[in-house]
């Protein structure tokens, strides 16, 4: 059953919109945020808590692996009338989602990933992973990311992958990038409001073994501190002054001297906002329109609707 359809009509994208018309600006990495202000942080946690409910009405949607036609999804660009589409396809993007959650996460991001800003069909392949909220282990989980990547490939023919990574699913997809030698095989990873080095929210939820390799020093992240010389894979690290999961904020953003990252902060909306929030969908879109084989470069950003117009840079 698609994660559109009945028994939860009142809770597809186009009803879902305007719960997501509270501003949110992007900032130049390392540009004084905004105050936070209490009205602010009360729009933030009113979005946050609206988009909440609604994703535990959808979450059931989500438990069930995706079917393999789902893979193949073009938006509907083979019905007849349908605009002509480049003969180039983009190449697939594989999403993945955080802790305790599932594919049904993504059900906006995707509907923006497989068209145009101005409402036409994209020829993209966009497929989601689910892994199991047992899962113990970060490598583990990354090398499960690695066998979907390479099924991925096959079923379409594409030399490399995008990946977007929410909270967990971003250390995941770096993890398998950066130690498993995935960086072959993912040309772009965009992580949301991913813990790069570590987030310390939430101490009794240490007794998830996971949970405890995100913390600042755990062996993992240890890990991904050490050298990563060559790395094909280019990084766009998006991250949210309002995130109440990534403690401390800045540390959803990612720093190595060995990896192309551009790093981007939007300001006024929390954790939850970051994979449907209309400003962060623009982004992850433009994020993975670049050509293939462009590496990480000085891009300017801006928010749609929004007063200001930003840049994210190569960190």
């Amino acid at each position: 059953m698609s994660a559109l359809s009945p028994p939860f009509p009142l809770l597809s994208p186009s009803r879902l919109a305007p719960l997501l018309r509270l501003p949110a600006f992007v900032r130049l990495p390392g540009a004084p945020s905004a105050s936070h202000a209490p009205g602010a942080l009360l729009r933030a946690a009113a979005l946050e808590l609206s988009i909440l409910v609604a994703h535990l009405a959808l979450y059931p949607t989500g438990l069930a692996a995706e079917r393999p036609a789902d893979e193949a999804d073009t938006a509907g660009s083979s019905a007849p009338g349908a605009p002509r589409l480049p003969l180039a396809p983009l190449p697939p993007v594989v999403l993945l989602h955080g802790f305790a959650d599932n594919r049904s996460v993504f059900v906006l991001l995707r509907r923006a990933l497989l068209r145009d800003a101005d409402g036409t069909a994209r020829r993209r392949t966009v497929v989601s992973l689910n892994y199991s909220p047992l899962t113990c282990d970060i490598r583990a989980a990354a090398e499960l990311l690695g066998r979907h990547v390479e099924e991925v490939r096959r079923r379409t023919g594409a030399d490399r992958v995008d990946v977007v990574g929410h909270s967990l699913g971003g250390l995941i997809a770096r993890y398998h990038v950066q130690r498993l030698g995935g960086d072959a095989a993912v040309r772009t990873l965009v992580t949301l409001g991913t813990p790069h080095s570590g987030t310390r929210v939430a101490r009794p939820a240490d007794v998830h073994p996971i949970v405890r390799q995100m913390r600042p020093g755990s062996p993992v992240i240890e890990e991904l501190g050490r050298p990563a010389p060559g790395c094909r894979t280019r990084f766009v690290a998006v991250r949210s002054d309002l995130d109440q999961i990534m403690v401390p904020t800045s540390t959803a953003r990612l720093d190595h001297p060995d990896l192309q990252v551009e790093n981007v902060l939007v300001t006024g909306i929390g954790h939850l906002a970051l994979p449907v929030h209309p400003t962060v969908t623009s982004l992850v879109r433009e994020a993975l329109s670049a050509p293939a084989g462009q590496g990480a470069d000085t891009r300017a950003y801006e928010a749609p609707g929004a007063p200001e117009s930003v840049g994210g840079t190569v960190a």
